[in-house]
């Protein structure tokens, strides 16, 4: 645990209750996952997360702001289910569903969603020679062949019934965040050559995973490699602590008795279609546009070129 957080001076967000589709501009809604999957047999994770969060006929969602992009966001992410590259971890399948929270939480076809984030040791494709904090080895150490300006980012175009799969791992962490991983949220725009152009962000935030599973994981090869204090989701400064309304995922083991056969990870996005937050160079802090002091580095110069700009602004 990282104990300078108890200092931090950012503002908890609180999430919003809303019901009959009313919802703030900007708004996100993360009330864990509803089945949507006909191809697929429901699993108790997916029937507790349905169950908790459909209690009510009437009921939309539980609404957040949106936070902060962070200091690792890079335009020109590819269109792809599998994100990995070869970089080795934990297997992590994401199954996120996106509605409408201002029209009754109907599904939304066709919505962008573009996730990111840090691999096992804490580096982010395009940020390479930043310093993720404790003791870790060098990136390129790896052994992966993955392009060090691509790795662990991807879109997903939303089906008929709003849904989205990734299949990634399990993120590592760095110095001062807890795990997480980055979303945007798209309207509006179109597949052209294997990325997504146009159209508009809705939504920019993030998911977090529960503090037990993650260090469960962490004692793994290879994220044991990289050691230090990491950062729980209580002293983390983006977390608002509103579990699933703030972006906790609900986990479920694809072999309980064996973590490292991976995890499967749901939850539900309910956007505004006519709202717009790209999230750049919000949040609260000193620094990286997460709080506290950033992760140190530059992009290496063969990095796409919005890299730097996009890393400025966020800090």
């Amino acid at each position: 645990m990282t104990g300078s957080h108890k200092s931090k001076t950012i503002t908890r967000r609180r999430a919003l209750a809303v019901t009959g589709g009313t919802v703030a501009a900007g708004g996100l809604a993360v009330a864990g996952y509803q089945a949507a999957f006909a191809d697929e047999t429901t699993s108790t994770a997916e029937a507790t997360a349905t169950a908790s969060t459909t209690s009510t006929a009437d009921a939309c969602m539980t609404l957040m702001s949106s936070v902060t992009e962070g200091p690792y966001y890079l335009d020109g992410a590819l269109v792809r289910k599998d994100i990995t590259e070869g970089k080795s971890g934990v297997p992590l399948t994401l199954r996120l569903t996106v509605v409408d929270a201002t029209d009754g939480c109907t599904p939304v076809p066709g919505a962008a969603v573009e996730i990111w984030h840090c691999d096992a040791w804490g580096y982010y494709s395009g940020y390479t020679t930043a310093n993720p904090g404790g003791s870790a080895p060098a990136e390129s150490e790896d052994g992966s062949t993955a392009d060090d300006a691509t790795y662990l980012r991807g879109y997903q175009i939303a089906n008929a019934n709003g849904v989205v799969k990734f299949e990634t791992i399990f993120p590592g962490w760095y110095t001062p965040r807890t795990c997480h991983i980055h979303v945007k949220v798209h309207t509006g725009g179109e597949k052209e050559d294997g990325t997504y152009e146009g159209g508009k962000v809705n939504y920019t935030g993030q998911f977090f995973f529960d503090d037990e599973i993650a260090q469960q994981v962490f004692t793994l090869e290879p994220y044991s490699r990289h050691t230090g204090s990491y950062t729980t989701l209580d002293d983390d400064m983006v977390y608002d602590g509103g579990g699933a309304a703030g972006g906790l995922l609900t986990l479920e083991a694809v072999k309980k008795a064996n973590p490292a056969r991976g995890y499967k990870g749901f939850l539900t996005l309910g956007i505004d279609p006519d709202a717009e937050n790209t999230g750049a160079g919000s949040g609260s802090g000193s620094g990286g546009g997460e709080g506290g002091t950033p992760p140190s580095g530059e992009p290496p110069t063969d990095a796409p070129t919005d890299s730097a700009t996009a890393a400025e602004s966020a800090s």
